[in-house]
């Protein structure tokens, strides 16, 4: 059995702690290696070393930064293949969704190419006799990122790519479930140049979480996770005096209107509903038809496309639609909830309990299941399932399907499909969720964009990636500035007055 490392200081470091944790192949459940899990004395060694090369990294001007994230874009391209194989061995991704997993974080290393613009701070000229203003943008020192295992690639790209780039050291803590990847990606950015300790990989635990948030040289951190942890991270961080940001669950609705083609919205549904087996915090778990004639016409449609369905693992090819789910606890939660649901009176169209796969029955497959007639009080709407469940939630009128939308206490992400503008561009202006897509399931926005929700999918203030991104791993630093002009004056004693 294979025994995984951390990353420290350019090199993989065995773990000290004796603790370790297993690392499935969900396709068969078996285990197939072991993961370290650091304690507080690790945490604390992995931030000692980043703290002693962090500020040569910051007095590194800022191109010379972007050209290392410039080389490390061109070695994510080179081994694409072997990072999506990793990815899918260790999540159960299929192989094209793995690589869209990398190529989303890619794009945000791409973004990250042109720190030295992000930068730029601001300038005044003689904003008072003799006087200039100007500020600057500066890093933090040490930022750390806390990240799941949906997303092994890409969310830990959005975090350090632009901490990095901004001239702060990084503490990365991946999932346990599948921490390969994350390994993977500190390799690249140390062949592409990156000094060493800049970048540090600590596997682990809650214990090692703990220390993160208690460490006092690092000075932010990046989460994304279920609610309650954020809920957790955000409080004890910013207790601690450290600038979070964290990003929770969702629980995601689309909206069909009565003139909405209906053949594409049901594809957009099956794609963002069962895709990546809905372990994904922008599926689209819940949809609203408005209006019964809509609704089963748009149930006769689905029921269509989820036979269709094909379930297995990555190492069956391409055209496979969705893998298992990441663990058998993530299995178990799953069907759980889906039997709630049959028992709070949901029906259920599409029933997937039974499923099976010859040849991987220990694996943590779950078939597609299909809800209708489920109501805003039932456990399958009101919790995040994180698996292959579609509900659907039937609305007499638009106004209806609004409220639903604005009154659940996640608000990642949304969609409407309908032909008329008026009605998408309503439902853009008011709806209370942070990305909203029109004809659109999964509106995950580009690297140029932030990506972010409101009320209980995220604390703090700023999102991740985009201009947020430099905004939340830098200070800004305002200097006014005079320069004696040969005239001797006294003291002044009153608030100075610029005008």
């Amino acid at each position: 059995m294979t025994e995984l490392t951390h990353f420290i200081n350019g090199s993989h470091v065995k773990g000290k702690s004796g603790r370790f944790a297993d690392v499935f192949n969900p396709a068969t459940g078996e285990v197939q290696s072991k993961v370290p899990l650091a304690n507080a004395a690790e945490v604390a060694a992995a931030v000692e070393g980043a703290k002693a090369v962090q500020p040569e990294w910051a007095a590194t001007n800022p191109q010379r930064r972007a050209r290392i994230m410039m080389r490390f874009v061109e070695l994510l391209n080179r081994d694409m293949d072997k990072l999506a194989e990793a990815l899918s061995r260790e999540h159960g991704k299929t192989i094209p969704d793995a690589k869209g997993d990398v190529q989303r974080g890619l794009e945000v290393a791409e973004f990250c190419i042109g720190a030295p613009h992000l930068l730029k701070g601001e300038f005044t000229d003689s904003a008072g006799p003799g006087i200039d203003m100007y500020s600057m943008r500066q890093p933090i020192g040490i930022a750390a990122g806390i990240t799941p295992f949906n997303f092994p690639a890409m969310i830990p790209m959005w975090k350090f790519c632009p901490a990095i780039a901004c001239g702060n050291a990084f503490i990365l803590k991946p999932s346990e479930r599948d921490p390969s990847v994350p390994l993977m990606l500190a390799e690249l950015m140390q062949e592409a140049g990156l000094p060493d300790g800049i970048l540090q990989v600590v596997n682990g635990d809650k214990e090692a979480v703990d220390a993160i948030l208690d460490n006092e040289d690092i000075s932010g951190i990046g989460f994304v996770g279920s609610t309650p942890i954020a809920e957790y991270i955000y409080s004890r961080g910013t207790a601690n005096g450290k600038r979070v940001q964290c990003f929770g669950g969702a629980k995601n609705h689309m909206i069909i209107m009565p003139d909405a083609d209906l053949d594409q919205a049901a594809d957009a549904l099956i794609g963002a509903g069962y895709g990546a087996a809905g372990e994904r915090c922008m599926a689209i778990s819940v949809a609203v038809p408005v209006g019964d004639a809509t609704a089963d016409a748009l149930i006769e449609r689905l029921v269509t496309r989820i036979e269709k369905l094909k379930v297995g693992p990555y190492t069956a090819g391409n055209d496979v639609d969705y893998g298992p789910l990441v663990t058998a606890a993530a299995k178990e939660k799953v069907l759980g909830l889906v039997n709630s649901g049959i028992e709070q009176g949901a029906k259920l169209v599409v029933d997937g309990r039974d499923f099976s796969l010859q040849g991987y029955e220990d694996g943590f497959f779950v078939g597609p299941h299909l809800f209708d007639n489920v109501t805003s009080d039932m456990d399958i709407y009101t919790q995040e399932i994180f698996g292959p469940v579609l509900s659907t939630v039937r609305a007499k009128t638009y106004e209806e399907a609004l409220k639903l939308a604005m009154d659940h206490e996640y608000g990642n992400g949304t969609a409407i499909y309908t032909r008329d503008g008026d009605t998408a561009r309503n439902f853009a202006n008011r709806v209370n969720v942070g990305m909203v897509g029109i004809n659109v399931p999964i509106p995950v926005p580009l690297a140029y964009h932030t990506f972010g929700g409101w009320k209980k999918s995220v604390f703090g203030d700023l999102n991740q990636h985009g201009p947020d991104a430099f905004r939340f791993y830098t200070r800004t630093k305002t200097v006014t500035s005079r320069w004696p002009s040969g005239i001797k004056e006294g003291g002044e004693f009153s608030m100075p007055v610029m005008g």
